[in-house]
């Protein structure tokens, strides 16, 4: 590692990650500890560690769809963001797969606020202080978001918007020295389908990856100020492919695949 990458990272002193708990927000934990050796880490979540589990952050139990708990974390929050830069990973989400259904709205509208209203939330709220004190974010979409995804319609849609978000953030920030990455995930060995509604596995081990590898191409592509990084060479191959595609067309082939998937 370079003098200057290493310098990057050595400045955080506050790092904030929703949904540390598990998947890529817990697999961000070590690495980041790695690199930032000064830095709080603090990883908010609905879930608290359970008795006897040791985790190594400080917990900060929080429900991101509520608006008591958004308000309740605000007041905390001169206490998180100690003197320094702060980096924010925005990382919390989940999926619902099937078709859209009227007796899953609500359900729906908790996806969205979790996948789209909370990185809004917590990026304005932490903002004035990174343009006084510094900062980073990395917003956590998915490779859902390069085209429209039957049965996982809500889902891909709210990734579509935080890919596009981040991207457009990355430049309205790049004055005040704020980094910003829209990271794209493909298939990852998490909890995501589980809860999403399929059983079993459903992405064969040669075309997915670990939590860890898609937090390896994270932050490399932070240390190089980059807008987009869509995690494995297979991935970006593919959304290279799709989003050339007529959007009716690529709407047409992710129904298949996804049809399939769920067989």
């Amino acid at each position: 590692m370079s003098l200057r990458v290493m310098s990057f990272w050595k400045k955080f002193r506050t790092i904030v990650i929703t949904g540390a708990s598990s998947g890529i927000g817990a697999a961000f934990v070590p690495k980041l500890r790695e690199k930032c050796p000064d830095a709080h880490i603090y990883g908010l979540s609905r879930r608290v560690p359970a008795e006897g589990e040791t985790v190594d952050y400080e917990a900060i139990s929080v429900d991101l769809t509520d608006l008591t708990g958004l308000q309740r974390l605000e007041e905390d929050f001169s206490r998180i963001f100690r003197n320094g830069p702060v980096l924010l990973i925005n990382n919390s989400g989940y999926g619902l797969y099937g078709p859209f259904s009227p007796q899953d709205v609500d359900k729906h509208l908790n996806m969205i606020d979790l996948n789209v209203k909370a990185p809004v939330w917590m990026v304005g709220k932490a903002l004035p202080w990174m343009r006084r004190e510094g900062g980073a974010i990395i917003n956590v979409a998915s490779t859902a978001g390069f085209q429209p995804t039957p049965f996982l319609s809500t889902y891909g849609a709210t990734k579509a918007f935080l890919l596009h978000w981040s991207m457009g953030l990355h430049y309205d920030l790049k004055k005040d020295g704020i980094r910003v990455l829209a990271l794209c995930p493909g298939p990852t060995a998490t909890d995501f389908f589980k809860r999403a509604g399929f059983e079993g596995k459903v992405v064969p081990d040669a075309f997915g990856q670990t939590s860890e590898e898609v937090v390896q191409a994270a932050l490399r592509a932070l240390e190089k100020n980059r807008s987009l990084v869509v995690s494995g060479w297979k991935n970006k191959m593919l959304m290279a492919v799709s989003s050339k595609l007529p959007k009716a067309f690529g709407t047409a082939v992710s129904a298949r695949v996804l049809a399939k998937i769920r067989q």
